[in-house]
């Protein structure tokens, strides 16, 4: 009942958006902001043609090569730093001086060094994603609990055993929001990368349109970005459920024992 409740409530939102962006279309005119029903038609033939499929891939490549490229190395930077609290220290002022840099100011430095194609994207959305997953994976190490550490080490634990059995369970919530977090900056780095210089992606298509003048495919071209960042963030999620479902069933375990008691 709630399941289909929050279905009838995220269509009522989708409808009445819809109906504003067709009031805009008739007060600004076509010219400025093209129909739902025009532009859907024309997103529909760029799908079948595989126009918009083509580019798709492309900023989705970038987005995924970068994502690895930058993100692995952030989330597992906090667990190397770990055991070195002054290490940390010195390093700390560099890497928030570096998150606090726009990235869109660096973007023409990674053309320059990497060209047009695919290669200044990935760097684009490394250089963001790094520091994403960086400080989402710090903020996990550091709420693992020093007593539960401590417990482990006089019962005779490794720091192998520590880091599989306790560090990385309490982290995963961390790293995982931080992925979830992420993955629509990757796909936006890669569509600003592409709108700079390119001549493939999604970027590019909004950006060929516009010089056109083509309203019409400048929506469908969001439409499509659109749909491929909410298709992500729902496998993403369905990922984040099946890897902590172990949390629910802790919580279930808990609630008996409390109602037993």
């Amino acid at each position: 009942m709630i399941r289909a409740k929050l279905v009838l409530d995220r269509l009522l939102i989708l409808i009445c958006a819809v109906a504003t962006w067709q009031v805009c279309s008739f007060v600004f005119g076509p010219q400025w902001f093209s129909t739902p029903w025009i532009t859907g038609g024309r997103f529909i033939a760029s799908l079948l043609d595989g126009e918009i499929l083509h580019h798709a891939q492309f900023t989705l490549a970038a987005a995924a090569a970068g994502f690895l490229v930058g993100g692995l190395p952030g989330m597992l930077l906090p667990f190397a730093l770990r055991r070195s609290p002054a290490l940390t220290a010195m390093l700390d002022p560099y890497l928030i001086g570096g998150y606090g840099v726009p990235k869109l100011a660096v973007a023409p430095l990674f053309i320059l060094w990497f060209g047009i194609g695919l290669g200044s994207k990935i760097a684009l959305v490394a250089s963001i994603v790094f520091f994403l997953m960086y400080f989402n994976a710090a903020a996990g190490v550091k709420a693992v609990s020093i007593q539960l550490l401590d417990m482990a080490r006089i019962a005779g634990a490794s720091e192998a055993d520590m880091a599989r059995h306790i560090i990385w369970p309490c982290a995963s919530p961390y790293i995982l929001a931080g992925i979830r977090i992420s993955a629509p900056y990757a796909i936006g780095a890669a569509v600003v990368g592409e709108l700079i210089s390119s001549n493939q992606g999604l970027g590019y298509l909004i950006q060929a349109a516009a010089m056109d003048f083509n309203v019409t495919a400048v929506f469908a071209a969001l439409i499509g970005l659109t749909v491929l960042v909410v298709g992500i963030n729902w496998i993403l999620d369905r990922t984040e459920r099946w890897l902590l479902r172990w949390r629910r069933t802790e919580a279930t375990r808990v609630r008996r024992f409390r109602a037993a008691a």
